[in-house]
């Protein structure tokens, strides 16, 4: 963590840039690994009949990993390292009350499906975001869903993804 102070303004404390750089770009290494070591098992050798399946992503891989440590020494440990603050803890909570509903929205998905998820999205971002009224925000999510509902199962043809508890059986579709 390291202050930095801005004129007029109070000091900002958080996480340097190159910091976090630095992790993305050890990300991005592992990535290449993982291909790396997936290429192995397909077979990344030349064969009698022609390059093995895993070839292409076994130089894909490695270039990732050459890529990686060369960030990573560059954000890391080069002249230039940008030492100002990545986010702040206003900037962080802003992005966590975006980010962790979608999250969560996402393991919903699982057990009531799309329709029944997206509704208790829409209306939660509405009533603790937006502050709109919970009825407004109700209806607004369930009018959505049920027009996407329509769209989709009933005149596309195109069954999207229920759940695995399908809240929504007693429809028939």
């Amino acid at each position: 963590m390291q202050d930095n102070e801005t004129p007029g303004d109070t000091p900002r404390s958080g996480v340097a840039t190159y910091v976090i750089e630095g992790v993305v770009a050890f990300a991005v290494l592992l990535l290449g690994i993982v291909v790396l070591q997936g290429s192995w098992k397909l077979g990344s050798r030349w064969t009698s009949d022609g390059p093995g399946s895993g070839y292409f992503p076994f130089y894909i891989g490695l270039i990732l990993c050459i890529a990686g440590i060369g960030i990573f020494f560059q954000t890391v440990f080069g002249k230039n390292r940008n030492t100002e603050i990545f986010v702040d803890s206003e900037q962080l909570k802003r992005v966590l009350q975006v980010l962790v509903p979608a999250i969560v929205y996402v393991l919903v998905v699982q057990f009531v499906g799309l329709y029944v998820a997206s509704a208790i999205y829409i209306a939660g971002f509405m009533i603790l975001l937006g502050h709109y009224s919970p009825l407004k925000s109700i209806l607004t999510a369930v009018i959505i869903n049920v027009i996407f509902f329509l769209m989709f199962e009933v005149w596309f043809k195109v069954p999207l993804f229920k759940g695995s508890l399908d809240p929504l059986a007693f429809l028939g579709y």
